[in-house]
Parts: C-alpha cells; structure tokens; sequence
C-alpha cells in the first residue's frame, strides 16, 4: 500500500515538473530534475500516457496529455468559487470591484467577480477572454512567465491598441514587466479602457499562472489610491495561496 502511494506522489510530481517546463520534457530531463531513476520514470510515463495524461510525442519526448483538459477546467470554476470569499473581503476593503484570472493558453480568463457596492462600478463578465498585454491583471499574469515565452505569446496574439496609453511594443513592455517583478504589482493606466484604472498582484506559489486585481473608474482609483490598495491586495494573494496549498 505504501508503495502504491509512493508511486502516485511520483506521478504527480513529474506532472508537475512537465508543466514548470512548459508541458513537454525527454526522459532524461526527467530525470535529472526529479533525481527518480530512469526505469522508474519510464514505468511511470507508460502508466500516465496508457491513461492519456501523458502524451510521447513523435520525438521521443514526453508531453501533457489531453485527458488533462477536463481535470483543468473543472479545476478552474472551482477556483472562481473559491475565491469569492477572498475577493468580497477586497471589496469590502478597497471598495471597488474585485476580480481573479487565469491564464489559459495566450489569453487571460477571468473566473470570479464580485462587483463593488457603489452605483458606477466596473463589470467584467466571469468567463471572459482578453489579451494579457493591455490589462493590469494580464500583466500580473505574463509577469510571472520568463521574457522568452512572453515574447511567443504576443507573437501569437498581437498587441492591439485599445486606448493611446496601451502598450504595443514588445520589448517595451518587456521592461514594464520586469519592473511590475521587482515592485510585485501591476497598475492598468488607462490600457484598456479610458476612465479605468486597475491594480492586480500575482498569486505566486498557486497551482496555476493566477492573479487578484480591483478595478474602479480613474477619479476614484487614483495614483495615490495605489500605495494603500497595494498592501490589501499583497495580503489577499498571500491569504488565498495558503489555502490552495496542502494542509
């Protein structure tokens, strides 16, 4: 019995070692980052890709499987419902609308909103795809990716220009990331729609690429708003991270 769990904690770690890398990895990359010995390694793979959770490619090396697909999304609403708690306190804190997104794929997708109290207010239907250049919490979400793979994603996406202050310049939002890594927090001046400032943290150390933001319209989230929004939202992150994480 022992064994049987041992093998499945195994498992799930090279799952996870195959997404760190970014879903495909060769037997031998395997093993050097989990220190399992190849045999065991190969023995597990099969299991996994005879279960369709690993799939070998053409090359020999071996990438998440499609079967994955289902557990994710499910995992996904459950995580908008999770979360409802952790974005009503930011609404009752900061008083504007409190929102959690993923990144699926090139495209950020918000999975929970709840709106904040007052009458003019920010709505983002829970569900929605944007692109991650021009929103406060798609650059919370790229900010946690290396430059290279950023660079792919909006190569694939474009930069299209929503407002005048939208970034749509690679490399210069290169920069803009390396500085949201340093401070631990985006603002959205304005990138995606006039009149609308957004502040997002990233979740780091969640099971997926996750970030917090609030958003409310510019005369009330102002630049000064930032400095006392930002240690809300840090706690918040920090908060929901360890209730994701195991007991």
């Amino acid at each position: 019995m022992a064994e049987a769990v041992r093998s499945l904690e195994r498992a799930f770690e090279l799952l996870e070692h195959l997404a760190d890398a970014g879903g495909e990895m060769a037997l031998s990359e395997l093993t050097e980052v989990s220190g399992l010995p190849m045999p065991t390694i190969y023995r597990l793979m099969r299991t996994l890709v005879s279960h369709g959770y690993v799939r070998q490619e053409p090359s020999k090396r071996y990438a998440l499987g499609p079967r994955l697909i289902r557990l994710g999304e499910g995992a996904s609403r459950l995580l908008g419902t999770w979360a409802r708690p952790v974005l009503s306190r930011l609404v009752d804190d900061v008083g504007e609308t409190a929102n959690m997104a993923v990144l699926e794929g090139d495209e950020a997708v918000y999975v929970a909103q709840v709106p904040s109290k007052h009458s003019m207010r920010m709505f983002t239907e829970v569900g929605r795809r944007v692109q991650p250049h021009c929103t406060g919490v798609g650059k919370a979400l790229l900010s946690q990716l290396p430059d290279q793979r950023v660079r792919e994603i909006l190569t694939r996406t474009g930069m299209d220009a929503h407002t005048p202050n939208t970034f749509t310049d690679p490399e210069t939002l290169i920069t803009e990331l390396a500085r949201i890594r340093e401070q631990g927090y985006a603002v959205d001046e304005e990138e995606q729609e006039i009149g609308v400032r957004c502040i997002a943290v990233p979740l780091r150390g969640a099971p997926a690429l996750t970030a917090l933001s609030v958003s409310g319209p510019s005369a009330r989230m102002t630049r000064e708003t930032v400095i006392d929004v930002v240690p809300i939202m840090r706690d918040a992150a920090e908060r929901f991270t360890k209730e994701l994480g195991p007991p």
